[in-house]
């Protein structure tokens, strides 16, 4: 019921709450943590602490006052839904600070776990769209009497940067920092190296914050955000829980938005018409595993990054991890430019700071890996390419045929998912093929120009077909009577706009949709082969003029543009057979959902989670509602920008009238009318909202708040809270950009200026103004 942190075992820590279970860890392992222990949730009983509970919380206090002389406590919440992921709960939850006597601790005690059932825990709750009931254990811990206190986060919470760890102290006591009642002192830890920016009287501590928070990130694997405090000339830890609002959203319900989990660029201009719809969880789990596959730069997703079921590209890890293995930005943005095409000038690209030795390490065994893969690959590339066509045929014919979920498990196993492992890899390789012309086109440019060298390797296909073009060429066949139906859907029936996207039918299932292809066809008055004639036609003339002008150059030209032909139908072959093996799991998928009875539903489940159905094991089954709605509210958002800078939310970005689709940055600042008056504070929250202020002077005025105005007040510290849902933004004269207060602003998405000065004297209740949190700036309109 009560157990030491050094005794709270790992099956012991899920019932510790966050907070517990963080500080049993860091102390199990030897970070600098002040003694202490936890009261788990089966000590109360009748909601108060049970005789038993008490005998063993007075035996562990006193073992800590032995080795403490006049030692004071601090009684602190530790909810099972606190310090997580999805919610930080900063500062709702009760905390009561140097205690010193039992009575005082026992008191303390029943505050702490009462304070789960407060108004601002219920309202925290409710707009998080958690359970208000919350289970909770209690922390007992030596206070340390501190001269300095602070916080750190070890990525930006407001904008997802990793540049460096930034952080706040003041003197004295903690809680005057994240209370948000005095203002602190600001420093920053630039990564990779965690070069110090900041005051000098903490440039000693720097050292040791920085290489404590650095190893708990990679330990924990997400951005923290850390409590500490010196005493004594020694730094301590208090508390470390992940940074909320740098996260890519929720698995569960498929809320996913992967540009608010850092600073980065994310490019959908070639993966975007490989992929244009939105997809459903189980399709973006499946290409997820398989980018993972074929991966090796560290956060780099080439095929499945998710910005609310849209795929886009990462680049900035791309280009981050040139950069860091050749020290030259030039070389990265050139490389960068050849596969995803030129960035917008002004554009800037947040670079990850990858430590070079380390990146290496990571790397190097993928490195290994893939270039296995490629000489597998390679070397059997005509083989495959010939036989896919068979065994996509036999194992449809085989999946139709399972009855049980054990079979078609093993099926996935043992068959299925190898091969389309194996498709992917033939996808990847042939893609690097693929350079070829690109290397050429740019050297036919400086010789002849743009057009003609786009003439020049316009006829790749040479006398020969690409894949791509069977579907087109293939109609025209049909009507000309030199293909039968039967052998087109042979060929190309895997083939459609939205062959990437596995609950969506194949043409094949639709028995009436090659005769409406071939009736539009007729219709349309289309004659493939003239534009084919025309074509040939014009790379003859473009061909005549390059002879006449680099006859030296005519057998180099023939040699590298029948390697960029051979190369241009391997891919196009291998993209098309990959396709092919894909819409195979299409088939899987339906049979999973018949043996299983859930259905269509199973487009909705997670690829693990699939498995684990087909297994007998639980299945969060009761998330697919969730998921639907989520995904229902994705396609009905018209498309976003082509490249996306910063965090993205799609929401506030389809309300502005002006919004551009070519590309949207984060980093762009409001343009202020130059009649109007602007109030500078820190950025607590990223948005941007219009509305009427209303200034209240306590939180007992909340009833005067009206849902959709601007909260200004002195400081907001979390008593505050509870009204944080009504208002549509918070401005505060003194604050800090780290407090709870701005911490659960961002968390419930309410753009937040801090720390103005004097907006409470500036503006009056009624004032309109344009709050612009991402900046951390008012702007007065009236």
């Amino acid at each position: 019921m009560v157990k030491s942190f050094k005794a709270l075992t790992p099956e012991l820590q899920i019932y510790a709450g966050g907070k517990g279970r963080m500080l049993a860890k860091m102390h199990q392992e030897g970070y600098p943590v002040p003694d202490g222990f936890v009261i788990l949730p089966s000590a109360f009983e009748n909601e108060k602490l049970s005789d038993q509970a008490w005998n063993e919380v007075q035996a562990l206090l006193g073992d800590i006052r032995n080795k403490n002389e006049g030692a004071l406590f601090a009684v602190r919440s530790s909810a099972l839904s606190e310090d997580s992921v999805k919610a930080s709960f900063a500062g709702e939850f009760e905390t009561i600070l140097n205690v010193e006597t039992d009575k005082d601790i026992k008191k303390a005690i029943d505050v702490v776990f009462r304070s789960r059932e407060s108004e601002r825990v219920r309202a925290y709750s409710s707009v998080q769209g958690m359970d208000q009931v919350h289970q909770i254990s209690v922390v007992i811990q030596l206070m340390v009497q501190s001269e300095i206190s602070g916080v750190l986060f070890t990525a930006d919470p407001i904008t997802g940067s990793y540049s460096s760890m930034i952080g706040n102290y003041v003197h004295g006591l903690g809680e005057q920092l994240v209370s948000g009642e005095k203002n602190a002192y600001d420093f920053k830890l630039n990564r990779p190296k965690g070069k110090y920016d900041g005051p000098d009287e903490f440039k000693k501590y720097a050292r040791n914050l920085y290489q404590y928070a650095e190893k708990l990130e990679k330990e924990l694997g997400n951005s923290q955000d850390i409590e500490w405090a010196v005493a004594n000339g020694k730094l301590y830890l208090l508390q470390a829980r992940p940074i909320t609002t740098v996260t890519s959203g929720n698995l569960d319900t498929y809320e996913i938005n992967e540009s608010l989990a850092g600073d980065a660029i994310w490019v959908n201009t070639n993966v975007g018409e490989a992929i244009p719809d939105v997809v459903t969880p189980l399709t973006w789990s499946i290409v997820r595993s398989l980018d993972i596959e074929s991966g090796f730069i560290p956060g780099y997703y080439l095929w499945s990054g998710n910005i609310c079921g849209r795929i886009y590209s990462n680049i900035s890890q791309r280009l981050s991890a040139v950069i860091a293995l050749y020290g030259s930005s030039k070389l990265a943005q050139k490389m960068i430019s050849e596969v995803f095409g030129q960035l917008p000038e002004g554009l800037t690209i947040p670079v990850y700071p990858f430590n070079r030795v380390d990146l290496i390490k990571k790397i190097f065994p993928r490195v290994k890996y893939y270039f296995k893969m490629y000489r597998e690959i390679s070397k059997n590339m005509p083989q495959y390419i010939q036989s896919t066509p068979g065994w996509c045929r036999e194992v449809t014919k085989e999946i139709k045929k399972v009855n049980t979920k054990e079979e078609l498990l093993t099926l996935w196993k043992h068959e299925l998912e190898p091969y389309n492992k194996k498709a992917w890899w033939g996808l990847i390789i042939s893609g690097t093929k693929a350079v070829l012309a690109l290397t050429l086109s740019k050297k036919l440019t400086k010789l002849v120009g743009t057009e003609d060298a786009n003439t020049l390797l316009s006829n790749l296909r040479g006398d020969s077909e690409l894949a791509s073009l069977g579907p087109v060429v293939g109609i025209s066949k049909i009507v000309n009577g030199e293909m039968s139906r039967e052998e087109y859907l042979k060929q190309n029936g895997h083939r459609g706009p939205h062959e990437f996207e596995l609950s969506i039918a194949d043409s094949l299932e639709d028995a009436n949709w090659l005769e409406r292809q071939i009736e539009e066809f007729k219709d349309s008055n289309t004659d493939v082969d003239k534009l084919l004639k025309k074509q040939h036609i014009q790379y003859e003339q473009a061909w005549k003029r390059f002879q006449e002008r680099f006859p030296n150059k005519v057998k180099w030209l023939e040699k590298q543009i029948a390697k960029a032909s051979e190369g241009a139908r391997i891919r196009e072959a291998c993209r098309s057979e990959f396709v092919r093996v894909f819409r195979v799991l299409r088939a899987f998928t339906i049979r999973v959902g018949e043996i299983t009875g859930i259905g269509e539903d199973v487009f909705f489940l997670y690829i693990n989670e699939v498995e684990h159905l087909l297994s007998n094991r639980d299945v969060k089954v009761e998330y697919v509602p969730a998921r639907k709605e989520n995904y229902e509210k994705y396609k009905s958002m018209p498309p976003f920008p082509s490249i996306i800078r910063g965090r993205f939310n799609p929401c506030e970005w389809m309300k502005d009238s002006n919004r551009r689709m070519d590309f949207y940055d984060a980093t762009m600042s409001i343009t202020i009318a130059p009649d109007s008056e602007v109030l500078k504070g820190f950025s607590g929250a990223a948005g941007r909202v219009e509305g009427t202020v209303r200034i209240l002077v306590s939180p007992e005025e909340g009833e005067k708040l009206q849902s959709g105005e601007i909260l200004v007040a002195t400081t907001t510290n979390v008593g505050w809270t509870p009204l944080f849902p009504r208002a549509a933004a918070v401005i505060t004269d003194v604050g800090a950009p780290l407090s709870h207060a701005a911490i659960v602003a961002r968390e419930l998405g309410i753009p937040a200026v801090v720390g103005c000065g004097n907006a409470t004297i500036r503006l009056k209740t009624g004032t309109r103004v344009l709050v612009d949190g991402g900046q951390g700036t008012v702007q007065i309109l009236e």
